[in-house]
Formats: structure tokens, C-alpha cells, sequence
């Protein structure tokens, strides 16, 4: 697969907690989610839409490649990283892409202090990493509800079958 050129708003962690400072000191609201989005269905789609009605901006935070690797095993990511963050930022819900190389996002979240934090209906609130931080310095978790019938484990048991 040939390189990528990174794109404009895909930023490291220093210049995205700028980014969201600045943000915030006009009086706008981050939104954030993460996640390795290695496959971008419809589901991630419809839920990038609705994070991003929540606030005025939406930091999407995704796993570096390593990171991919370690959570899911030696046959992902499917796609780079630039990759991912490419597909992402060429959707209009999506303002900011950032990659992690941590295992959690719970740095990430600590650097730049989103006012909300969204995850999938796949999660439970107690299980949301960066729930408590958020929440301590007044911000919202938020879940929102999971899109039937798409979930990147079955496109990848669909794609097995090709």
C-alpha cells in the first residue's frame, strides 16, 4: 500500500489540546470519541453525525497501527492509520482526527479535556475509559444508541467468506 500524505487536520496530541483550549476559550464545546474505525461502515457513520450534533467540534481519537495490532491481533489494522484518519476526516461530522498510542485513550482525554464524551451503545457507562475524568471537571459521557446491523466484526466475517 503506497504512503499517505497526513492530512491537514490530522494533529499530534500537543497541537490538538491547543486546538481544543482555544476552542473552549471562545466558548465552544469538543466533543470526543475513539476508537480503531479500521473499517468505516454506515453504523460509524451515523454515529460520528450524531456526536457531533452534541457540540461544536468533534476530536476523533483512533489507535495508532501498534496499538491496533495489540487489541485486536497480528492481521490488523486493515488500514493504516493515516489511512483511517483520511476516511474519517473526509466526513463532514468529523473536525479533527488525532492518533493514540496507548492501549486506553485516557491520556489523550487528560490532554485535551473534552466537554463530552461519546462512545457506542456497545458500551456501558462504567465501562467508558476517561468517564470519571470528564466527568470531574463537569463535562458529559454520553452513549449513543448502536446502529443495527452493522458492526465491523460482521463485515470482517463477510469479507473472510470472499
Amino acid at each position: 500500500m503506497s504512503a499517505l500524505p497526513a492530512p491537514v487536520r490530522l494533529l499530534g496530541r500537543e497541537a490538538m489540546a491547543a486546538e481544543a483550549a482555544k476552542l473552549r476559550g471562545e466558548g465552544g464545546r469538543l466533543v470526543f470519541t475513539n476508537g480503531c474505525f479500521d473499517l468505516l461502515h454506515p453504523g460509524h457513520v451515523l454515529y460520528l453525525e450524531a456526536a457531533r450534533a452534541l457540540g461544536d467540534r468533534l476530536l476523533v481519537g483512533i489507535n495508532s497501527d501498534a496499538s491496533v495490532t495489540r487489541l485486536k491481533g497480528p492481521q490488523r489494522p486493515i488500514l493504516p492509520e493515516v489511512a483511517r484518519a483520511t476516511v474519517l476526516l473526509g466526513l463532514r461530522a468529523v473536525d479533527w482526527v488525532t492518533v493514540f498510542p496507548e492501549d486506553t485513550p485516557l491520556e489523550l482525554i487528560n490532554a485535551v479535556r473534552p466537554d463530552l464524551l461519546v462512545k457506542g451503545g456497545d458500551y456501558a457507562l462504567d465501562q467508558i475509559v476517561g468517564r470519571l475524568e470528564v466527568e470531574s471537571w463537569g463535562g458529559i459521557v454520553k452513549v449513543i444508541p448502536f446502529v443495527p446491523g452493522f458492526s465491523t466484526s460482521e463485515l470482517e466475517r463477510r469479507l473472510g467468506q470472499l
